[in-house]
């Protein structure tokens, strides 16, 4: 049993890298070296710098040099990537086999990323809101709503974390769960700092 859940993790997690992969590369081409360059001066800036620029260089084309742009595709990013979360780790629900703490971690961490892909969604909506201000009044409250929503969403995500925590739940379900995690939580982390970027050049 063991060896059928490691190999259908392997599997969904194979398919899915080829996916984002060629995603990227076919995003990448024709870009302009301006755009391309923009975004890695903007990487330089987050927590996680080569994971913010190999998840948003492919986008260049339509970010070009827009701190708004940038932020808002950083967050449409992570948005997708919470949602394949959420459907990798119901997957996992599936499996036979699993222990009561593990079933019960793992329906936590189902509702936790949900509701990051609910706050990641409503931070993408702000962040537009912010393009569309009229005045600094305006802008100030959609952004700081933005910031509110990226910082509860990275939360959630280090909730589901929390949840493998213990030694007890050590096992592959517990490392590719969390590998996971740390994957989103990188990606939010990092649209968080572009968020913060956008907002200091207004």
């Amino acid at each position: 049993m063991a060896k059928q859940i490691f190999y259908a993790l392997f599997l969904f997690l194979l398919s899915t890298t080829m996916e984002l992969t060629t995603a990227s590369y076919t995003a990448a081409a024709g870009t302009s070296k301006r755009a391309v360059n923009f975004i890695q001066a903007s990487c330089k800036s987050t927590t996680y710098p080569t994971v913010c620029f190999s998840s948003l260089s492919g986008y260049a084309n339509s970010i070009q040099t827009s701190p708004q742009r940038l932020a808002e595709t950083a967050l449409t990013v992570t948005v997708s990537q919470a949602q394949s979360t959420k459907v990798f780790v119901s997957r996992l629900a599936r499996f036979k086999g699993l222990k009561k703490r593990e079933v019960q971690a793992i329906r936590d961490c189902i509702e936790e990323i949900s509701d990051t892909v609910d706050r990641l969604t409503k931070s993408v909506q702000e962040v537009k809101m912010c393009g569309r201000a009229k005045g600094r009044d305006q802008f100030w409250f959609h952004m700081s709503n933005a910031q509110t929503w990226t910082s509860a969403a990275l939360t959630n995500a280090i909730t589901c974390s929390d949840g493998f925590a213990r030694r007890i739940m050590d096992g592959r379900i517990k490392n590719s769960v969390r590998a996971r995690i740390v994957n989103l939580g990188r990606g939010t982390s990092n649209a968080l700092a572009l968020i913060n970027a956008f907002a200091k050049k207004y």
